[in-house]
């Protein structure tokens, strides 16, 4: 028999954030799971910036000249998902989990695969929207879970995880 200290430790799970509700569900979620598991985690957030689309974060994104982001914009970026991690480890209390924050441009899917290539396990919210709320997934949850290496936790919004 294998003795439990000897095995090697799973890595540290990786939770997607983007700043919206779901993604603190997500995080929350997260936290817990790594106080179980007695790991790490990786809280990662993916930004990119278009007239059209921003993250979460999105009072971190401004334009700068010829409507390309302002240099800062990571900075921002990564101290805002800092705060925000802070505040829910905070809420949770003791024991604090190590956490290690990436903020990467590109598409959150693509990052978040990549974060995670070391991971025991990628947490992330969902966003349903429409008539199809609580039967769609938001296109990012649903391209992880399609094409990730690792098992994948889709934490449901709050209002989904209520009792009937």
């Amino acid at each position: 028999m294998t003795d439990p200290a000897a095995r090697p430790t799973a890595g540290p799970i990786v939770v997607g954030t983007d700043g919206s509700p779901q993604a603190r569900h997500a995080v929350t979620f997260a936290l817990r799971e790594a106080r179980l598991r007695a790991t790490g985690l990786r809280a990662v957030c993916a930004y990119e910036y278009t007239p059209a689309r921003q993250s979460g974060f999105a009072w971190t994104v401004s334009s700068g000249p010829d409507s390309q982001p302002v240099p800062q914009q990571r900075d921002l970026v990564m101290q805002a998902v800092t705060d925000s991690v802070r505040e829910l480890q905070e809420q949770l209390g003791e024991p604090f989990v190590d956490v290690e924050i990436v903020c990467e441009p590109g598409r959150p899917a693509q990052v978040l695969l990549e974060a995670s290539k070391d991971a025991g396990l990628l947490v992330v919210g969902s966003r349903g929207s429409g008539a199809w709320g609580r039967l769609a997934l938001g296109s990012t949850s649903t391209e992880v879970v399609h094409h990730a290496r690792l098992p994948v936790v889709v934490v449901p919004a709050e209002h989904d995880t209520a009792p009937s």
